[in-house]
C-alpha cells in the first residue's frame, strides 16, 4: 500500500486543514508540509470526544475488544507503508521498525484479550445483611468504569508503541475512554498513516467518529489547551522531564485537577556486586555496550549509570567497556533536537569536576557516537548534575571505595523506571540489603540483565517514582496501564435493571 500524506489532522472522522503549515525533517527521503494544530482545534477534537463518551464509554466490552483488534489489523494492513514512511521520518532501521510495530499491534490484541476476562474491573460484592445488629448492611457493589475524554501526547522516540496508537492510547481505548492525540512533529507522516488505520477501524465498527482525533504540530499553547481543557480528565505523555513537569504542574492549576500520567526520564543505574563483578566483568561490560548503544541510546530504560567497587575488577570492567564502544560507528538520532541535547548532556557530564574521560568522540548534526566517563561515588554524591539523564549512547561508571558507600549512593538516587542488580550467588547478601532501597528508587528491578527491552505483559511495571514518572502507582506497558484511566464506583442498594451491564452476572 503506498501512501502520499494529507498533511491534515483527524478530528471525529474528518481530514481538516488549517491556516499555517510546518514541514517535515525527515532523517531522509522528501519532506512534506502538515497542518499546524491551534487551540481551536483541540476544542472540536475534545467536544467530539465527551459526545462520543456517552456511547463509548457504556459499550461492551466485546466491542470495544473488537475495536482494539480491527485497529490492529488496519495497522498491518498498511505495514509496509508504516514502515517506509518511519524510516524516512526518523532515521530508525526498517528491522526496528517492524518490532515496534509488532508492538503496538501486540499490546491492542493484548488489551483486547485482557478487557474480556473482566479481571481488570475488579469487581467487588457485599450482599445485604438487612437482620444484621445494630444496623443492617446494604447491599454493595463495587466496578472500575471509564473516566472519560483522555489526552496522549506522542513520544519523540517511539514512532509507533509510545506514540498514535500506542500504549497510552490503546489502554485509554480499551478503558473505554475517546482519545485525542496530540502527534509528535517529528514523524508526523507515521502519525497520520496509524491515524488513518484507527480511523477506518471506527468506521468498520460503527463507532463514534469522535472517539479518537489526531492534532499535528502546534506550539506550546495547543499542549496547554489540551490539558487545561475542562472535559480532557487525564493525560498519557512520554517525553522530556522540562516539557512534562511543565504540563503536570498546569495539570495540577486546573480548576478540576486531573491525573498527568508522564514517563519523564531515568538513568536506570546497574550496581555490580563483588563476586559478579570479579567472575564476569568483561561479559558485564559487553553486556552494557550493547545495551547503551541499542537504538543509538534513544530509550528511556538506556542503563546510563554502571556502579562498580574500586579496584582491579573495576579497572578491568572500565576497560573492557572501552573496548567494546569504541568500535561503534556513528549513527543518526532522531531528531535534530535530541543531537543537540545529547551533545549538551556530553558536555554537562565532561565539565563536572572530578570526571574523567574514557572514551570520546566527535558528533556532528543528527549523528550519536558514544561516550564513556568515569567519576568516584564521592563526586558523585557531591554533583546532582551527574544523576540528570543524557538521552543517548553515554555512559558513566562510578567507583565507590566500599559497599557501605556504593548503599548510600543508591540511597541518593532519585526515582528511577529500573533499577539492576549484578550479582553471583556469593552476593547475595549485600544484594539483599540493596533491595528494600532499590523497591523504594524504582518500578522495576532486573537481575543479572539489561533493561533496555521492555516486555508488554500483565506483570510488567514501566514506571517508578518522581521523576522516572508523575504517577508512582501506575504504569504505561502492561494491562495493568488501562486501569490508570478508571475509577471506582461503588452502587448502593441499586436495581439490576439499571447496574452497569458487567455487575449483571
Amino acid at each position: 500500500m503506498s501512501f502520499t500524506p494529507k498533511g491534515k489532522h483527524l478530528i471525529a472522522g474528518e481530514w481538516v486543514a488549517g491556516d499555517a503549515t510546518f514541514k517535515s525533517a525527515p532523517a531522509h527521503g522528501e519532506a512534506h508540509d502538515y497542518a499546524v494544530g491551534t487551540p481551536e482545534h483541540v476544542d472540536k477534537a475534545v467536544q467530539a470526544a465527551e459526545e462520543a463518551f456517552w456511547s463509548y464509554g457504556y459499550s461492551s466490552r466485546q466491542e470495544r475488544a473488537d475495536f482494539l483488534n480491527k485497529i490492529a489489523d488496519e495497522i498491518e494492513a498498511r505495514a509496509e507503508a508504516i514502515t517506509q514512511i518511519g524510516s524516512q521520518e526518523t532515521g530508525l532501521p526498517e528491522a526496528r521498525l517492524q518490532g515496534e510495530r509488532g508492538r503496538t499491534t501486540g499490546q491492542l490484541r493484548l488489551f483486547a484479550s485482557h478487557i474480556l476476562k473482566g479481571d481488570y474491573l475488579d469487581i467487588r460484592h457485599d450482599e445485604a445483611l438487612p437482620e444484621r445488629k445494630p444496623l443492617p448492611r446494604p447491599d454493595l457493589r463495587m466496578i472500575q468504569r471509564p473516566i472519560g475524554p483522555v489526552a496522549v501526547f506522542g513520544a519523540s522516540n517511539f514512532p509507533l508503541a509510545f506514540s498514535t496508537a500506542g500504549g497510552d492510547t490503546a489502554s485509554a481505548l480499551a478503558a473505554g475512554c475517546p482519545v485525542v492525540v496530540k502527534g509528535h512533529s517529528s514523524h508526523p507522516g507515521t502519525a497520520e498513516i496509524v491515524a488513518e488505520a484507527i480511523a477506518a477501524a471506527i468506521k468498520a465498527c460503527g463507532i463514534h467518529p469522535g472517539v479518537f482525533s489526531l492534532i499535528q504540530g502546534g506550539r506550546r499553547n495547543v499542549g496547554q489547551a489540551l490539558v487545561q481543557h475542562p472535559l480532557i480528565k487525564a493525560v498519557g505523555f512520554t517525553g522530556s522531564l522540562v516539557g512534562g513537569k511543565a504540563l503536570f504542574d498546569l495539570c495540577a492549576q486546573r480548576a478540576e485537577p486531573i491525573p498527568f500520567f508522564g514517563e519523564l526520564g531515568s538513568v536506570n543505574p546497574m550496581f555490580l556486586l563483588p563476586e559478579a563483578l570479579k567472575a564476569r566483568a568483561a561479559e558485564i561490560a559487553t553486556g552494557w555496550a550493547g545495551s547503551l548503544t541499542l537504538g543509538v541510546g534513544q530509550f528511556c530504560t538506556n542503563p546510563g549509570i554502571a556502579i562498580v567497587i574500586d579496584g582491579p575488577d573495576a579497572d578491568a570492567f572500565s576497560q573492557a567497556a572501552t573496548d567494546a564502544l569504541t568500535p561503534v560507528a556513528e549513527q543518526t538520532m532522531l531528531t535534530d533536537g535530541i543531537a543537540e541535547a545529547y551533545r549538551s548532556g556530553r558536555d554537562r557530564v565532561k565539565g563536572t569536576t572530578g570526571v574523567q574521560e574514557l572514551l570520546t568522540s566527535v558528533c556532528n548534526m543528527r549523528g550519536a557516537s558514544p561516550y564513556l566517563y568515569k567519576t568516584t561515588g564521592e563526586n558523585w554524591l557531591a554533583n546532582e548534575v551527574l544523576g540528570e539523564e543524557v538521552f543517548g549512547p553515554l555512559g558513566l561508571i562510578v567507583t565507590v571505595k566500599d559497599f557501605a558507600e556504593m548503599k548510600k549512593l543508591a540511597q541518593s538516587l532519585h526515582g528511577q523506571l529500573t533499577c539492576t542488580l549484578h550479582m553471583d550467588t556469593g552476593d547475595t547478601m549485600q544484594a539483599r540489603q540493596l533491595m528494600p532501597v532499590l523497591e523504594r528508587k524504582a518500578g522495576r528491578i532486573l537481575a543479572n540483565g539489561f533493561p533496555t527491552g521492555v516486555e508488554v505483559c500483565d506483570a510488567m511495571v514501566h514506571g517508578g517514582p518522581y521523576p522516572a514518572s508523575t504517577n508512582f502507582g501506575a504504569t504505561s506497558v502492561g494491562t495493568l496501564a488501562i486501569r490508570r484511566f478508571l475509577r471506582p464506583v461503588c452502587y448502593q442498594n441499586m436495581p439490576e435493571a439499571i447496574l452497569p451491564q458487567d455487575l449483571n452476572h
